[in-house]
């Protein structure tokens, strides 16, 4: 028997990494791809896949593969034009006019509105973003804010952003996909228009969110009851900040979100406790399929709480998932399996390829895939199996085990922070969520209906309190975090594929998988941050020393400077790395000598004067805000002045063999729908003195 032939019934689980590979190619081109590649990608597939059908067997699952990634690539292209929505090409300051579709906390922790049906003043509404999303300084006490309302207010906006950095995070790229066309800020009140509208779909489960999250936090307004109010709704703004970070330090934040966890235990309760109910009754219990009538039962809740979530990714993937064992309950086949999570793959993958790209998506099927691995292997060893009373605790650990292994590489990578005592916050922390908040969940939910909640409300607030008491304290010890620096962009992909070799190949050739992932860990390990970094307004300048970063300044920029400390893996603050020496002061603006090669960012009225003064061989000049006379011609130095920045994005310098390298982010991100040229001129007339603050204070 050849390989091949060894993997029948075992080639599914691939079906989803083929089309992963596709997605990837996609997203990883430096050109949008035209009409003609599409085309031959499309008669590529269509031949690859006559071919696996007709050709002789021993070939099929190579050539399958190959057309589904060509479907893939066919995938993300489609989903990137279907989504297209008008995104604004100047800086605009005037009213703003829109429907309130979501409420949050921007990372900040301030208040944030994202406004569909957008009117702004004398713009044509086929130029019209889509949606825009808006930092609100206040409060606003005066005013009632619920998704529906129909809102007016006076706003600075601006297109999305690219990265901080060349290879960073592309909010434009997220942005795009979510159809969201600007941000920006307001600091003037927000006036209502109309009242909210009727909820029908998305927005029946938005304003159902806002009236729960309202009355829980009206009953418990402390970091408990936005703990509930977050496991009910996803909406985590009623925890303060403090609670949020010693989550995340704890690796407990993955509580907060609705994902597999909350699905699972939700469906898990539900499944039971109806067939609890239904051997109760003999009579019933004789005549029907008390397994099947809960998984229907089960699958309605499932689906009604992925509506109330708003449907992020992990919670689509974990109600796919679900869904497709509760089916797979009501046809008497077998449940839980690799196959169950590929179907779960491929369909998010089908609906939102863009999600491949998203930590929420790696780390949730990383997790699953090792779950399922893992209790599948202990399921065909039966001489493992502990005793009775010992096998709730084992679960517990082994899940947070395997769960917290599968997902730390891309949890690393995202967010480039380990947790050093993550599996002892899980083991503290899950068994209350299982046993107390979520069924109480289930319990408080149907004793609503005749206003008995109350009871069972304070239980789960009770539980509440013990995780956030277990997060506070894990947080506190040293060693808690651990700072990771990012990863190149090759060594995510590579880690991927070994770790599936590993998994999905049932064969002793499963450990060549070994190879790819040792690969990854080696160039992760030898990954090299950029010497100097500058902002795409010049505004913040970074160079890395003995000592970490140095930061020209110590507050202000600050998205900016904690992305450039976090992907170098530095847990210092902005305040700290503000008071590294490495960025010198001169009398025209910051230098860096660079290994030999000084690059000089100058700024002020006096910068366009100092020109002839500061420019010698072999420098670098950045001018960051000279926009009166144009840069003179023959200049010994290099000089990037204000146009060349904006075409480039923020800078990153590094040393090599062939002198200083330098890239802009724009040319990192290539010329794909999401990047935008630089902005132009206002079309409407502005005040500069209101509109001088930079759009970057709107938290992306």
């Amino acid at each position: 028997m050849g390989p091949l032939e060894a993997l029948h019934g075992h080639l599914f689980a691939w079906v989803p990494v083929c089309l992963g590979l596709g997605i990837g190619v996609h997203f990883s081109l430096m050109q949008e791809p035209g009409a003609t590649v599409y085309l031959v990608a499309a008669g590529a597939m269509l031949a690859l896949l006559a071919l696996a059908w007709f050709g002789p067997p021993g070939v099929r699952p190579v050539v399958m593969g190959l057309g589904l990634i060509a479907l893939g690539l066919l995938i993300a292209g489609a989903r990137a034009h279907s989504v297209a929505a008008p995104v604004l090409s100047f800086r605009y300051y005037g009213p703003v006019e829109g429907r309130v579709i979501l409420i949050d906390r921007s990372s900040s922790d301030k208040l944030r509105l994202t406004l569909d049906q957008v009117v702004l003043e004398r713009m044509d509404p086929a130029n019209t973003p889509a949606r825009v999303r808006l930092t609100v300084g206040g409060t606003q006490p005066h005013i009632h804010l619920t998704p529906g309302l129909r809102v007016m207010l006076t706003a600075f906006l601006s297109p999305p952003e690219g990265a901080v950095e060349p290879g960073g995070f592309d909010f434009q790229r997220m942005a795009w996909f979510q159809r969201l066309g600007a941000v920006g800020f307001s600091r003037s009140p927000v006036m209502a228009l109309a009242p909210p509208e009727p909820g029908l779909g998305r927005l029946f489960f938005a304003q159902l969110r806002q009236s729960i999250s309202d009355a829980v936090r009206s009953a418990f307004p402390d970091d408990a009851g936005g703990f509930i109010t977050a496991v009910l709704t996803n909406d985590t703004s009623g925890l303060s900040p403090p609670a949020l970070d010693s989550l995340r330090a704890s690796s407990l934040a993955h509580i907060l979100s609705i994902s597999g966890l909350h699905m699972s235990l939700l469906a898990a309760f539900v499944f039971t406790a109806l067939r609890s109910l239904v051997a109760l009754v003999p009579y019933v219990a004789l005549r029907v399929s008390s397994k099947k009538i809960a998984a229907l039962v089960a699958l309605a809740a499932a689906g009604f709480y992925y509506g109330l979530s708003g449907g992020a990714v992990a919670t689509q993937r974990s109600f796919i998932m679900i869904a497709v064992m509760l089916v797979a309950v009501l046809v008497d086949r077998r449940a839980i399996s690799l196959r169950t999570v590929a179907i779960a793959a491929v369909i998010v993958l089908a609906l939102q390829p863009e999600s491949l790209l998203q930590a929420g998506f790696q780390m949730s099927f990383a997790a699953t895939i090792g779950l399922v691995a893992a209790f599948g292997a202990l399921r065909d060893q039966p001489d493992w199996r502990l005793p009775w009373v010992l096998r709730p605790l084992a679960a517990v650990a082994l899940a947070s085990l395997v769960a917290g292994a599968a997902t730390a590489p891309y949890g690393a990578a995202a967010f480039n922070k380990l947790s050093g005592y993550g599996l002892l916050a899980n083991m503290a922390a899950e068994p209350v969520m299982a046993f107390l908040v979520m069924p109480g969940a289930v319990i408080a939910a149907a004793l609503s209906l005749v206003g008995l909640e109350g009871p069972v409300l304070w239980l789960m607030v009770q539980g509440a309190r013990w995780i956030l008491l277990v997060s506070d304290w894990i947080a506190g010890l040293d060693g808690a975090v651990i700072g990771v620096a990012a990863p190149p962009a090759l060594a995510l992909p590579l880690l991927s594929i070994g770790l599936l070799m590993v998994v999905l190949i049932p064969l002793r050739a499963r450990w060549l998988g070994l190879v790819p992932v040792l690969a990854a860990l080696l160039l992760w390990q030898q990954a090299e941050r950029p010497a100097l970094l500058i902002s795409q307004n010049a505004a913040l300048v970074g160079v890395l020393g003995p000592e970490g970063r140095a930061l020209s300044l110590s507050r202000g920029e600050k998205f900016a400077a904690l992305n450039w400390l976090e992907s170098d893996g530095d847990l210092a603050g902005q305040k700290v790395a503000g008071a590294r020496s490495g960025v010198a002061v001169g009398p025209f603006g910051l230098f860096v000598d660079l290994e030999g090669t000084e690059v000089h960012v100058l700024a002020g009225e006096s910068a366009q004067g100092a020109l002839s003064e500061v420019c010698r061989p072999g420098r670098i000049l950045v001018l960051a805000e000279i926009r009166d006379a144009p840069v003179p011609a023959g200049l010994p130095c290099r000089v990037i002045d204000r146009e060349e920045l904006a075409q480039k994005g923020a800078l990153a310098f590094q040393p090599g063999p062939e002198g200083l390298q330098m890239i802009g982010a724009r040319e990192w991100a290539g010329q794909r729908l999401w990047t935008r040229p630089p902005l132009r001129e206002p079309q409407q007339k502005v005040n500069p003195a209101r509109a001088k603050p930079s759009l970057a204070l709107a938290d992306p």
